[in-house]
């Protein structure tokens, strides 16, 4: 990857409303004390002036909320300078929620309030009730999902319940409507007990033609999904096990090529072995892996112990086949591909160093990657975080709008290994082998192909293992 330079992060903008005495003061004397401690003004707007005072809307950005404290503080020293405010930009576009429901039909007199509700929408009603597959086409069913979380894994929060997971719900929700024309609706559960997650989203499904698990903590997920895929005939997606894992697996095929080695030959570690490192490590196994390690806290995974969780027992007996033990430290020397869905720092320069030739390394810990890229950008042949401001992110975006796009417009009853491998093979073709290179394994969300490459890719794979109830017209013939 050479000696390339990271940027060091995207930063936080507020937004400081002040108000300044024309004859104390200048805008000069703002713009210091707001760079003097580190912050960036990134645009000036005049909200307000006469002869004796001026006021100005001043969109600042920052690191940390510590840096802002700082800037008001000095701010509010200043002579003949007064901070009116301070506007966070991310909670005002929070204000009310991130999105909203609106009417595909206006209703302007009774004949169309007839229509919509009673008395024709009785018609409706029993066409559905004598043929409830109509739901697909009579309803909104069609084209929604709903995104439900407990709260207990949010983000890299943790357990903030399902009030503080609403606004990732709503979140996943817009990005399923701008990046796949997918009607999403969050949905929040005031309970962590397994089988009530069960019983109510079974209970709401009639209304839905994808169920989109989100931020539920291991190794609940586990049981919940695959009980959920069992019992329901629509889609059921954990998407912090299998959105990551497509988009990793997406990233590994390119980097594979870059330093020309092939999956079956490789040996993998997997560091962190939760939902998200469990579903990583299936689809590379899926996709020809023979020597994978996975690893936790206390050390390499294998088959000749026995552990706590059913998950890991399970994960025992695919992995490992020589049955190394000890340490990441031990188990990562040779190793041509490293992959943390762990912590921060866990990954050290000297780790690295014991590689075999030419190692990747996929630190995805967020917000602090198992390895600073810094540390490592000189001894790796290719280097991906989950983080925005480094090259290569592992980015589910890439990946659960088009899954769902596609599972939707098939029908298909459920998400299975093969789509994920088609979506993941999608999103890699999507650079080609001009393009690729170290900095550049994985698309851009912004890519506007991806979305329609990967869609295509699930419903040809779909019809192919027969999960699809519908073919779309494009596939007929």
């Amino acid at each position: 990857m050479g000696n390339k330079p990271f940027n060091a992060g995207s930063g936080k903008s507020f937004t400081l409303r002040v108000e300044m005495l024309n004859e104390e003061t200048n805008f000069v004397v703002i713009a210091s004390a707001i760079c003097e401690h580190g912050g960036d003004v990134v645009a000036i707007d005049m909200i307000q002036t006469n002869v004796e005072k001026t006021i100005r809307d001043i969109t600042v950005t920052v690191q940390d909320t510590i840096q802002i404290d700082r800037i008001a503080t000095s701010i509010r020293a200043l002579a003949g300078v007064q901070l009116l405010h301070i506007s966070d930009r991310t909670f005002l576009m929070h204000l009310g929620g991130k999105i909203e429901m609106k009417a595909k039909h206006p209703v302007q007199n009774r004949d169309d309030l007839s229509r919509v509700y009673t008395p024709d929408v009785a018609r409706v009603c029993m066409a559905i009730h004598d043929d409830p597959r109509k739901a697909f086409t009579l309803t909104m069913k069609r084209n929604t999902v709903a995104v439900v979380s407990d709260g207990t894994a949010v983000l890299g929060l943790g357990d903030i319940g399902p009030y503080g997971a609403m606004p990732v719900m709503e979140g996943k929700a817009m990005l399923f409507k701008q990046f796949g024309d997918v009607d999403a609706v969050p949905i929040c559960l005031d309970t962590q007990d397994t089988e009530q997650i069960i019983q109510i989203v079974k209970s709401i499904a009639p209304g839905f033609g994808g169920i989109n698990l989100e931020d539920i903590s291991s190794p609940r997920c586990f049981e919940i999904e695959a009980r959920l895929k069992e019992e329901l005939d629509i889609p059921v997606f954990h998407d912090d096990q299998h959105g990551t894992a497509v988009v990793l697996y997406a990233g590994l095929i390119n980097a594979l090529k870059l330093v020309k080695k092939r999956i079956e030959d490789v040996k993998i570690v997997v560091n962190g072995i939760g939902a998200a490192g469990v579903a990583c490590s299936n689809i590379l196994l899926k996709a020809g892996c023979k020597n994978l390690i996975g690893v936790d806290i206390d050390g390499a995974i294998v088959r000749t112990n026995t552990y706590e969780q059913d998950s890991w027992n399970q994960f025992a007996q695919r992995t490992n086949p020589n049955l190394e033990s000890g340490s990441l430290a031990d188990v990562i020397k040779g190793a041509d591909v490293f992959i943390g869905l762990s912590r921060g720092g866990l990954l050290k320069r000297e780790h690295v160093l014991t590689m075999a030739e030419r190692p990747i390394v996929f630190a995805m810990a967020n917000p602090t990657p198992e390895i600073a890229p810094e540390e490592a950008v000189d001894i790796v042949a290719v280097l991906a975080t989950g983080r925005s401001d480094y090259p290569n992110q592992i980015n589910n975006l890439l990946c659960f709008p088009g899954i769902f796009r596609g599972a939707l417009d098939c029908r298909a009853s459920t998400i299975n290994e093969e789509m994920k491998l088609a979506a993941a093979e999608a999103i890699a073709a999507t650079i080609t082998d001009k393009e690729r290179n170290s900095s550049y394994i994985i698309p851009s969300v912004f890519n506007p192909t991806v979305v329609e490459n990967v869609r295509k890719r699930v419903i040809e794979a779909a019809l192919e293992t027969k999960v699809a109830r519908r073919v779309p017209r494009e596939y007929r013939e």
